[in-house]
C-alpha cells in the first residue's frame, strides 16, 4: 500500500473536514490545544472531526483513536514544517485544479451540487474554502515526500529477489486494471459570449478607476474563483513558474500598485489582476476570474459530434486510434492515440477507483474493444468541462502477481517500500530536533507508532 500523500489521502482529509463539520458541530466542542508540533498547535476539534468522520467511513483502528489521530496530524506538520523551511511550494493552479476535481468528485458521487451542499450543510464556497486549504497542504506534504524519495531506484535483480523471497501466502493480489483511450472535443463557445465576459470586466475595471468601487468589493462579488473571492480575489505571495504562464506574463509586468491589468486569458478563463506587491521574484496579486458559460446547445453539439466519430468507428471508416490522432483536443493523449497515462504508476493501467469518476462509470461495464456514447466531464487539470468518448483497450482481471505478467506492480510494490522507509527514517531523525508537547490525557497509555513523540 501507498504510504506516502497521494491524491487519496488528499481526498480523504478533505473528507474529514468536512463531513466531520456537518457530523459534529462546532458548537458542541469545548476547543483546546492537545498536542504542539514545533510551533504548530493540534486542537481537540481537529481530532474530534477526524475521529467523526472515520467513524463515517468505516475505519477500524488497531489502537485508540485519540492516540492515532493527532499522531498522523503531527505527522503531517512535520512535513509542512520541511516544506516551509525547503521553501516547497505548490501553484495557485495546482490547488484550483485539484479543488475542482475533488468538488465534481463529490458532486458526482452525491448526485448534484444541490445535495452537496446539503450534506455538508455547508454552500459551494464554503466547501471549496475547506477544500483549497486542504488541497494546498496536501500537496505541499506530497512534494515535501517526493523530494525526500526522489533518488530511491530499485534494480530488476531486487524485485525479482522480493517476489522470489515472498511466502505463497504473501504473493500481492492485483486488483482488476484496465487500459483505456480518450477522445476529446472542447464544446464551441460562441463569440458573443467570450465578448460579454470581456466587456463585464472592462466595466469592473472602468468602476474601480472611476473610483466607484473597490477591486476586492468587485472580485468578493463576482469572481468565479470563489476561493479567492472571500479574500476580495487576494493570492498569496508566488513566483512565476507557480503560475498559469499567460496569467503570470501579464501579473509580472505589472508595476504600480493597486494598477490594474489588461484582459488575460488563462486555461482556467478570463482574469484581470491587481498588483499588490513585489518581494524580488514572487509577487502578489489580486483577481477576478469570469469563465465563459458553456449553452446546452455547444455541449449537444460536441457529443454529436463525438458520436458521430463513434459511429464511422464502428463502421470501419477508421480506427479509434487514427481518430485520437487526428481529432481528438486532448493534448496529453491525442500523441499517444489516446491512450490515458496514469500519473500514480507512468503506466497506462488504471485500477476502476483510479480513474477519473465520469470515466469509470462509463468504463465499468463495457466489453474490451467497445466504443462509448458521448459524455461530458471537467479533467482536473483544466476544470473545463469537454465532451468524451472512450473505449476500452484491455481489461486484465484480478489475479495473484506474477514476475511475468505483472512485473511494473511488483516493481512499484518494492519502490514504494524502499520509499517507505527512508520516510520512515526521516521521520524518526526529525522528530529528534522537533518541539513536541502533549496534554496530560493524551499520551498516557498511547503506543505510538514513532515512539520519539515523547522525550525523556
Amino acid at each position: 500500500m501507498r504510504k506516502f500523500m497521494n491524491l487519496k489521502s488528499v481526498v480523504l482529509c478533505a473528507v474529514m473536514l468536512l463531513a466531520g463539520s456537518a457530523a459534529y458541530g462546532q458548537d458542541n466542542i469545548v476547543d483546546e490545544v492537545v498536542w504542539v508540533v514545533g510551533n504548530e498547535a493540534i486542537l481537540k476539534s481537529e481530532v474530534e472531526e477526524a475521529r467523526m468522520s472515520a467513524i463515517y467511513e468505516g475505519r477500524k483502528f488497531d489502537r485508540d483513536p485519540y492516540c492515532v489521530i493527532p499522531e498522523e496530524i503531527a505527522v503531517q506538520k512535520l512535513f509542512l514544517h520541511q516544506a516551509e523551511l525547503d521553501s516547497i511550494e505548490v501553484s495557485e493552479s495546482e490547488v484550483i485544479q485539484r479543488v475542482d476535481y475533488m468538488t465534481n468528485m463529490y458532486i458526482a458521487n452525491i448526485g448534484s451540487r444541490e445535495k452537496m451542499e446539503e450534506y455538508f450543510n455547508k454552500t459551494s464556497s464554503q466547501i471549496r474554502e475547506t477544500l483549497r486549504e486542504n488541497a494546498r497542504e496536501g500537496l505541499r506534504v506530497q512534494k515535501m515526500q517526493q523530494e525526500l524519495v526522489g533518488d530511491v531506484k530499485v534494480t530488476p535483480a531486487e524485485v525479482r529477489r522480493y517476489f522470489k523471497d515472498l511466502p505463497m501466502d504473501s504473493i500481492p493480489y492485483i486488483p482488476t486494471q484496465v487500459e483505456v483511450q480518450i477522445i476529446t472535443q472542447e464544446p464551441k463557445i460562441p463569440l458573443e459570449e467570450i465578448e460579454n465576459v470581456k466587456r463585464t470586466l472592462r466595466e469592473y475595471t472602468d468602476r474601480v478607476n472611476k473610483g466607484e468601487t473597490s477591486f476586492s468589493t468587485l472580485a468578493r462579488m463576482y469572481s468565479e474563483d470563489r476561493a479567492s473571492a472571500i479574500n476580495g480575489g487576494e493570492m498569496p505571495f508566488y513566483g512565476r513558474g507557480q503560475l498559469d504562464p499567460a496569467f503570470a506574463n501579464v501579473a509580472f509586468n505589472l508595476q504600480e500598485p493597486n494598477k490594474i491589468s489588461k484582459i488575460v486569458e488563462s486555461e482556467f478563463g478570463f482574469h484581470i489582476i491587481q498588483l499588490i506587491e513585489k518581494r524580488g521574484e514572487r509577487i502578489k496579486v489580486r483577481h477576478i476570474l469570469l469563465k465563459p458559460h458553456i449553452p446546452e446547445a455547444a455541449l449537444q453539439a460536441a457529443n454529436a459530434r463525438l458520436d458521430s466519430i463513434a459511429d464511422d468507428i464502428r463502421n470501419n471508416k477508421f480506427t479509434f486510434e487514427e481518430a485520437a490522432s487526428v481529432l481528438s483536443q486532448d493534448k496529453d493523449t491525442r500523441n499517444n492515440h489516446g491512450l490515458l497515462p496514469n500519473p500514480n504508476t507512468n503506466t497506462s493501467k488504471f485500477e476502476m477507483q483510479e480513474l477519473p469518476p465520469e470515466i469509470a462509470k462509463v468504463v465499468d461495464n463495457m466489453k474490451v474493444g467497445e466504443i462509448s456514447d458521448a459524455f461530458t466531464m471537467i479533467p482536473q487539470k483544466t476544470g473545463k468541462e469537454v465532451c468524451v468518448i472512450v473505449k476500452l483497450k484491455s481489461r486484465t482481471n484480478g489475479h495473484k502477481a506474477t514476475i511475468t505478467d505483472d512485473y511494473q506492480n511488483l516493481k512499484n510494490i518494492v519502490l514504494e517500500k524502499r520509499r517507505a522507509e527512508v520516510l520512515d527514517k526521516w521521520i524518526r531523525e526529525k522528530q529528534k530536533r522537533t518541539y513536541v508537547r502533549i496534554k496530560d490525557g493524551w499520551k498516557n497509555n498511547c503506543t505510538f507508532k514513532y515512539p520519539g513523540w515523547i522525550k525523556d
